[in-house]
């Protein structure tokens, strides 16, 4: 999302820094690759709860470092595969080593990407197998067929082609509720979880298809919050699915996601309406949080959040007037409908 946002902007330079960045730090054991780094590419991210702090109005546990450095993680193979397929299509001149890195990473999702883990948002509760985090395998699988057929790299693409075509069969079979038309947070659940918009984002589905047209649907009637969506239901301490107490905001990244499914689907008035009310919410200068909640009119968590502002930029490309431009947000498949192709 990031490479894509930068690129779209015309910070190619940038661009290039950031995929130097991520190729350095996952260059020491590509198939132990972390979901996150320090910024010098440190792979020792210790949590420490800081007890004796407060934290703001009361928000604790206070915390420095981040424990989901040792989470198992599907998805962030995915993310690293579309972000160097990204970096080609783009024009970025190829990186003498990051083939040989990605082999890597594709020899082991190969064979780990049947495993459960803590996905996308990072859970605290038991590993699932969370429909978000087998689509990036799927993600990962298809780019590697890409570099084959449209770069020019060496592989055993029948075999990846195989694994792709697997895992798709797969979450359409074990994530999806036919009752209710929608695609659910992991297999065999009942919950939604709003990173099953990225579907069609991806390329998995067309956005024709009528799935995912019901999981838009779904999450408009069980995820809004006057007007927002929140990432997944939660609970009561261990009902829900992350393992934590309580409610949350509305996360910001995840309206944007609706907005950019508006306007795969047709919905351009829907999507320029919900667009507008996101860039209400910035601050004097222009900054957004990580959440926002609806009931207190006020922005929560982490500010400012790159997982906001990079949607909104990308957002902002899928509506603006001259569309999407395809050497930057279009994403091919071989068997499914280009999802950028303007409705």
């Amino acid at each position: 999302m990031t490479l894509t946002s930068l690129m779209a902007a015309g910070f190619e330079q940038e661009a290039r820094d950031w995929r130097e960045w991520l190729l350095r730090a996952m260059a020491g054991d590509p198939p132990a690759l972390q979901i996150m780094y320090g910024p010098g590419g440190e792979s020792r991210l210790p949590e420490l709860e800081l007890e004796w702090l407060s934290g703001y109005e009361g928000s604790t546990p206070v915390r420095t470092g981040n424990a989901a450095v040792t989470q198992f993680q599907l998805d962030v193979y995915g993310e690293v595969m579309d972000a160097l397929h990204k970096a080609r299509r783009l024009g970025i001149e190829a990186h003498p080593s990051a083939w040989a890195l990605q082999r890597a990473l594709l020899e082991f999702l190969e064979s780990n990407w049947e495993r459960p883990d803590e996905g996308i948002w990072e859970v605290r509760g038991p590993r699932r197998h969370f429909t978000h985090s087998k689509m990036l395998a799927w993600v990962a699988m298809d780019r590697a067929v890409k570099a084959v057929t449209e770069h020019g790299h060496d592989g055993p693409v029948d075999r990846w082609r195989r694994v792709r075509d697997e895992i798709h069969q797969q979450i359409c079979r074990n994530a999806y509720d036919p009752d209710r038309n929608t695609f659910t947070q992991f297999y065999g659940s009942q919950e939604l979880d709003a990173s099953l918009l990225l579907l069609p984002m991806v390329g998995f589905l067309p956005p024709s298809d009528p799935r995912v047209r019901g999981t838009i649907e779904a999450i408009e009637r069980e995820l809004l919050q006057d007007g927002f969506v929140l990432r997944y239901p939660t609970g009561p301490a261990g009902e829900a699915v992350d393992g934590l107490p309580g409610r949350e905001g509305a996360f910001l990244a995840c309206s944007f996601w609706l907005a950019d499914n508006y306007a795969l689907v047709g919905r351009a008035d829907d999507a320029r309406r919900l667009f507008r009310r996101l860039l209400d919410l910035r601050n004097d200068v222009g900054l957004l949080a990580e959440e926002y909640d609806p009931g207190a009119g006020r922005q929560l968590g982490n500010f400012p959040q790159a997982f906001s502002h990079v949607p909104l930029v990308n957002t902002a490309m899928h509506l603006s007037e001259a569309g999407p431009d395809p050497r930057y947000l279009r994403v091919e498949n071989e068997s499914q409908d280009d999802p950028f192709t303007r409705s």
